[in-house]
């Protein structure tokens, strides 16, 4: 019965978001697994028009909050106002109070506006001048950020890096990509078209069952395995923490579900890797000027022995 909708979900992102499949699958993993993604790429590659797919195909709200430098936290979370007509204080909701949340441009926000996020992502909550409510149980952060030498730009401090399950990037595509685009969007956007195929409670079941997928002791062994390999590197100063470390066994979970299985293989774990672990580690100030995280994490890959399929079911 979920599989249906798990495909029904993907093949709906994908009509609209041409040549994307991995970084869509990834995105809707992260869905699943109850994190929050952050897609790095330069202004135009469809990182709004994402985050209102994924929206409008669960049916959830969504709100976009564009981020500047003037930004304030309680823009963020909202704020108490007093309202004049009722001579009292009323609470405003901000539009952190949403299904889907694009926050476009991060970082272009100062770090006390950034900071805002931090309590809402991680304990899906917000604290408005005391009071904590919770925010909605599908609450899902869609981030975007433009490459760090742009001007205006702050880049965002490891503790809120850490809050994002994945970071993405889009990129160009083929040509043939570019040719579909152009006769997909030549008349009329296939956003408009798209409707519900999921809806918000079917995600939060999904993600109660992503939680149930079988994580065998060998698959646990590469996690672990991975883990060791990422704080060992000769380039690495800061390697994978164990809040990481159960991200992406989460993940992999997920990405096990989206395929209609009922148990972690390796492959699933291989997958997340490289968007979960290159924001997350950090280099040593001599080995930046050598390499860059992909690389470092693309050799931790292929030193980690990868375990037999017959022992991970």
């Amino acid at each position: 019965m979920t599989q249906p909708k798990t495909t029904a979900l993907l093949d709906t992102v994908s009509r609209v978001m041409v040549g994307k499949e991995e970084q869509i699958r990834l995105l809707i993993a992260a869905l699943l697994a109850r994190g929050h993604v952050l897609l790095e790429d330069l202004p135009g590659m469809g990182k709004t028009m994402l985050a209102k797919t994924v929206a409008q195909a669960i049916g959830g709200s969504f709100h976009r909050l564009q981020f500047t430098s003037d930004l304030l936290p309680t823009d963020v979370v909202g704020l108490h106002y007093f309202n004049p007509q009722k001579s009292e204080f009323e609470l405003r909701r901000g539009p952190v109070f949403t299904d889907v949340l694009l926050a476009d441009e991060i970082n272009r926000a100062t770090p006390r506006t950034q900071s805002g996020l931090l309590e809402c992502m991680e304990e899906r909550q917000a604290t408005i001048e005391g009071v904590t409510l919770p925010l909605p149980p599908a609450f899902f952060v869609i981030a975007t950020q433009n490459p760090i030498e742009s001007e205006g730009t702050y880049p965002l401090p490891e503790a809120q890096l850490d809050r994002f399950l994945f970071r993405l990037s889009l990129g160009y595509g083929t040509r043939d990509d570019s040719r579909e685009i152009l006769r997909r969007f030549r008349d009329d956007s296939p956003l408009e078209q798209i409707q519900p195929v999921v809806s918000v409670e079917e995600i939060i079941a999904m993600q109660a069952q992503v939680r149930q997928i079988h994580v065998s002791e060998a698959v646990e062994g590469y996690v672990l395995d991975l883990t060791e390999a990422s704080r060992q590197h000769k380039a690495v100063a800061v390697g994978i923490s164990p809040r990481a470390m159960l991200a992406l066994v989460r993940s992999a979970q997920a990405l096990a579900f989206l395929a209609g299985r009922t148990y972690v293989l390796p492959d699933d774990v291989k997958l997340a890797v490289p968007a979960l672990f290159t924001h997350r580690i950090q280099l040593s100030m001599e080995a930046e000027l050598h390499v860059t995280e992909a690389e470092v994490v693309a050799q931790i890959l292929q030193s980690v022995p990868t375990p037999v399929e017959e022992g991970v079911r």
